[in-house]
């Protein structure tokens, strides 16, 4: 279950009262009146389940108590109480189908913003994934797919459509728009330093047997990234955030786009080409099939 904390002002507290009594799916109702002071108002709290969470924040905004007042949601770990089970059964559903879009916004909406980590994230993802092609290590590119920090953008970019939110589909866009340009220079230039000092010197991209996966583009490509992207949201929704580290693992995003700088370096502009290609089926894939499975959610239109 989750903990929902409202700060309303008083003018605002009879609604606020009527709106969590009629709520099925709430319990342990708790009125504090003249607890807050900054601002001043009343605090109400509840113990709410995951499938009513949504059509109560939605009330609440409605209110405008997100503009005077303030309203927080947290998990519940553990809930012992008979009150909380009756409010289990008495909403339909399951907690892990349920989407609380205000929460999802809020998570994709921070996962996606480009920071100085995210771009130091990505270009140690893409720099561990060039080593692990120069060496044809597959271990060392799992690493790398697993380190990158690429799903939070296109989870982002996802949400943006579907709730159709300028502000996450700019903040998304421009994470990936930048960040992989960035990494992936980065990533050229240390290639360039790798040539230089006899590291690179060897290197055969025709004889990759263990990772030419990373550059090899098919039907199985965008067929992968339609189900990582479906994974990856349905993870995000239902918080099953362990889920997400398979996610990571199948999408072929960071390492294409390190193939790509390695290839360049030895000037095998067919693999360059190829591995873009792989790059750009992989993001489009992910973000359209996350964008499906929230179109599909019977919470999407609420």
């Amino acid at each position: 279950m989750l903990h929902l904390r409202v700060l309303c002002p008083a003018e605002r507290s009879e609604q606020v009262r009527e709106l969590l009594a009629a709520e099925p799916g709430a319990a342990h109702l708790t009125a504090l009146p003249g607890a807050a002071f900054a601002p001043a108002g009343d605090v109400f709290e509840a113990a709410l389940t995951r499938e009513c969470a949504d059509r109560v924040l939605c009330g609440l905004t409605d209110l405008g108590l997100q503009h005077s007042g303030g309203i927080t949601l947290e998990e519940l770990d553990t809930v012992l109480s008979d009150a909380a089970d009756e409010a289990e059964r008495a909403v339909p559903g399951d907690p892990a189908d349920a989407v609380i879009w205000d929460e999802l916004i809020a998570r994709t909406g921070d996962d996606s913003r480009l920071t100085m980590n995210f771009l130091a994230f990505l270009t140690i993802a893409c720099l561990l994934a060039a080593i692990g092609v120069i060496t044809d290590s597959p271990v060392t590119v799992v690493g790398a797919m697993v380190l990158g920090p690429e799903f939070g953008p296109l989870a982002a970019l996802a949400v943006g459509v579907v709730r159709r939110r300028r502000d996450l589909l700019r903040k998304s866009g421009t994470a990936l728009a930048v960040g992989f340009p960035v990494a992936m220079a980065i990533t050229f230039l240390a290639d360039l330093l790798f040539r230089a000092t006899g590291l690179l010197a060897e290197v055969n991209l025709r004889h990759l047997s263990q990772v030419d996966f990373v550059y090899r583009v098919g039907p199985f490509s965008f067929i992968i990234a339609l189900l990582a992207g479906a994974a990856g949201m349905l993870a995000l929704t239902s918080a099953k955030s362990s889920s997400l580290v398979g996610v990571f693992i199948s999408v072929t995003t960071v390492p294409a786009a390190a193939f790509a700088t390695v290839a360049a370096v030895v000037g095998e502009w067919d693999r360059v080409i190829s591995s873009v290609v792989q790059l750009v089926v992989n993001l489009v894939g992910v973000a359209l099939s996350a964008a499906a499975v929230l179109w599909l959610s019977p919470a999407t239109r609420r």
